[in-house]
């Protein structure tokens, strides 16, 4: 007896639950700002990268790139709340994505640069 009064608990939950209306516009929108922060998180990195190799190339210390890599990435929110005009839709893992993502870009290509191209050491 208990097994079919749980059973047409369980077939009345089901069938009261309604998927929301999807909102295509609303995601849409949030898609290609957050396509316009990677494009400008990208062009962060590739600046750094070449900033961090020509740096090690005059004959800095390697720590002076690194801190200057890091206040920039730190300081990057700011400047891509600055530049684009919806960036109040984002969630802190947009944030953590786009931060990661410059951390990572940045040391990749310093490091390739550092392998690839000469530099005077």
């Amino acid at each position: 007896m208990a097994k079919k009064v749980r059973r047409k608990l369980e077939d009345e939950e089901a069938a009261a639950f309604e998927f929301p209306v999807f909102d295509e516009v609303g995601f849409l929108t949030k898609e290609y700002e957050l396509m316009g922060a990677l494009i400008v998180a990208c062009a962060i990195a590739l600046l750094l990268g070449i900033l961090g190799w020509a740096m090690t190339s005059a004959s800095l210390n390697g720590f002076i790139p690194f801190g200057v890599g890091l206040v920039v990435i730190f300081l990057s929110p700011f400047l891509i709340r600055r530049v684009r005009s919806r960036s109040k839709l984002y969630t802190k893992g947009d944030w953590a994505g786009l931060i990661m993502l410059e951390f990572f870009g940045w040391l990749a290509l310093w490091f390739v640069l550092l392998n690839v191209l000469p530099h005077a050491v």
